[in-house]
């Protein structure tokens, strides 16, 4: 489970300032893009053809730009295993290429992708954390249904 002051670090999630009236994602969340590691975002649950399923979006550098990635995965609701691209996509233009999602668009520039997945799948500004860490979410949320909390 991760740690709840972790959750608030500016190094585990992005959040954003402000300059000159216009929002920012922090340099942590650019730096990593631009340095070629993916962040990405838990979406939550969803439901697909009466199946329960999860969802995150990912912005992954690639070939000089960044791909801008929807998933939707089977909710395998197991709390072992968290390796959200692992597991049985429910997409299928995902299921030739298990892991890769569906993709929603590509920028040149690191701010406009992160600006254009928050547009398209609702993703929050101060929600990003770097590749893999989506997976450590779902896993809280397992674990919050079995104990009957309210989702983190």
């Amino acid at each position: 489970m991760l740690n709840p002051a972790a959750r608030k670090s500016p190094v585990g999630l992005a959040g954003r300032w402000h300059v000159a009236g216009k929002q920012h994602p922090p340099v942590l969340t650019i730096g990593a893009l631009r340095r070629g590691s993916g962040i990405e975002q838990f979406l939550g649950v969803a439901e697909v053809g009466g199946v329960a399923a999860v969802r995150w979006i990912a912005v992954s550098p690639m070939s000089g730009q960044y791909r801008i990635s929807l998933h939707t995965v089977r909710d395998l609701d197991d709390d072992r295993f968290g390796d959200l691209a692992e597991f049985p996509s429910l997409d299928p233009v995902d299921e030739e290429h298990v892991g890769e999602g569906r993709e929603l668009g590509r920028c040149a520039d690191a701010e406009e992708a992160i600006a254009l997945a928050e547009r398209l799948a609702g993703a929050a500004p101060d929600r990003w954390v770097n590749f893999a860490v989506a997976g450590e979410e779902y896993l809280d949320l397992v674990r919050a249904r079995r104990r009957g909390s309210p989702a983190p």
